[in-house]
């Protein structure tokens, strides 16, 4: 750890599915001081019934977030982290060829099993170690071969999410190693493009870039962004660009063998090893293996999560109700526990629409009691949620062969102690809640780390240890719960 010099200022981009932020963090050799500077939303745009990502409209966020910066002297570096899978096309001259499109967006209907003719389910599976989800880069640019062939024969690169606002910051093209390993196109093991996979799935090898590790400093701001916003230079940092990596950097440990549990528009339950988990068992539970910073690999599976609060919320505000979230966590506690369940997963959960009405025709189709007003809605979706957390809970054990009495929660969602409280009955075990801001923290420590003035991942978590409050929650042991659960398992479909 570097103390010798003054305080080192970092800046963290945290690119979500609805909002963006710009956090300044101030290190001082001890702990990580944050500061919002600028936030703003983050608002699909569809047209011709497309839904795009407005990424000139972030690029141009982030400009002015560099610009409020100023003000508080130098800064020693930035680092951007999104959510994973989606991603923009260059032609030669390095010119965006179309807006992002967002990964809700229903292009990839049918791509999943369009890509198992292509290539065997369990070889793909074998190589890339992804969980399965149509979501996936690999699918989206299977739906541009299949249907857009020409958008691809006139792009010379491939770039996701953070690395595409990385160039046009620098002008250097590369991608991230744990961005990369969200596509379902990266070899888990070889730690690089599948050359197979691109083939197979007919795609052009040559848009793929250089991969670099999580933490490499891949360039300075350019000239022309240093002169229309008239700031000092910077170094720009390649964080983990996957959010999730990002939070796992933070969780508060120092166990080899933990559970983590990143909480936000998506939950992220697993562990963190040394090298892929990819056999017959990993495959049926189609659990992902990504990679994080360090050359680590997260072993996790990807749960839909306070997503279903956040729609159901906008839905009720479409009809008049402005709901504060707090006010939802409030009602639901005082709902009556266990009416009935949902499975999170189920694909009728993911597009944008009415989630309460969808989540009462789930449970008018199961044969269960059919929650009548908001409170019992949430609390259905909050008592789902813990549940599916230890139904994943169990299927890790399963493929680690390891037992784990804390799942450390980080990221938004422990804002609801309902949630947190929920979990730790649900999976008969102690939580761990924080930091809220993890993902941010952890963008910071690998700025930091990068720049030498923190050592290694295990001095970085104690740091963010060190400058957070950690909530801890106490499981209560009842064979209520264990019942509910196989009543929860049964609703599965």
């Amino acid at each position: 750890m570097n103390v010798a010099n003054s305080e080192k200022k970092v800046l963290a981009f945290d690119f979500g599915a609805s909002s963006g932020r710009a956090i300044l963090g101030t290190f001082n050799g001890k702990t990580i001081e944050t500061e919002e500077i600028h936030r703003f939303s983050n608002d699909p745009v569809t047209v011709n019934g497309t839904m795009y990502w407005d990424i000139l409209r972030l690029l141009f966020e982030i400009k002015q977030s560099l610009i409020k910066a100023k003000q508080y002297g130098r800064i020693h570096s930035i680092g951007i982290d999104t959510w994973g899978v989606d991603f923009g096309l260059l032609d030669k001259e390095g010119m965006l060829l179309e807006n992002p499109v967002h990964y809700r967006d229903s292009r990839t209907n049918g791509m999943l099993e369009k890509s198992f003719e292509k290539i065997n389910k369990e070889e793909f599976y074998s190589i890339t170690g992804n969980q399965f989800m149509e979501i996936n880069t690999a699918f989206q640019l299977l739906a541009l071969k299949e249907k857009r062939e020409h958008l691809l024969e006139r792009t010379e690169t491939m770039l996701l999410t953070p690395d595409l606002l990385n160039y046009f910051l620098t002008g250097e093209k590369v991608t991230e190693y744990s961005i990369a390993t969200t596509t379902q196109l990266f070899d888990a093991k070889e730690r690089t493009w599948s050359k197979k996979v691109i083939k197979d799935l007919n795609l052009p090898e040559k848009i793929f870039t250089k991969v670099v590790p999580s933490g490499t400093v891949i360039g300075t701001l350019s000239e022309a962004i240093r002169e229309e916003l008239q700031i000092e230079n910077t170094d720009v940092v390649a964080v983990a660009g996957h959010d999730t990596q990002c939070a796992l950097v933070s969780v508060p440990t120092n166990e080899k063998d933990f559970v983590f549990l990143s909480c936000g528009t998506w939950s992220l339950l697993g562990t963190e090893l040394d090298e892929p988990i990819i056999d017959e068992k990993s495959s049926s539970y189609n659990i992902t293996n990504e990679g994080g910073y360090g050359n680590k690999i997260s072993f996790l599976k990807n749960i839909i999560g306070l997503w279903l609060v956040q729609e159901s919320r906008r839905q009720w505000i479409r009809e008049g109700k402005e709901f504060s979230f707090g006010e939802l966590e409030k009602m639901a506690q005082g709902a009556k526990a266990f009416q009935c369940f949902i499975d999170p997963d189920d694909p009728i959960f993911v597009p944008a629409g009415n989630i309460p009405k969808r989540i009462q025709e789930y449970c008018l189709r199961t044969n269960q009691y059919v929650p009548k007003n908001e409170a019992e809605i949430v609390r259905c979706i909050n008592e789902s949620l813990a549940f599916k957390y230890r139904y994943s809970l169990e299927e890790l054990k399963a493929c680690t062969q390891k037992e784990y009495n804390t799942i450390y929660m980080v990221g938004g969602g422990i804002q609801s102690k309902l949630l947190c409280q929920l979990t730790a009955n649900a999976c008969q075990c102690n939580v761990s809640a924080g930091p809220i801001e993890a993902t941010v923290l952890g963008n910071m420590a690998i700025q930091l780390m990068a720049k030498g003035e923190i050592t290694d991942l295990q001095e970085a978590r104690e740091v963010i240890k060190t400058s957070q409050d950690i909530a801890y929650y106490s499981y209560e042991e009842s064979e209520l719960w264990n019942e509910m659960y196989k009543k929860f398992k049964s609703y599965l479909e």
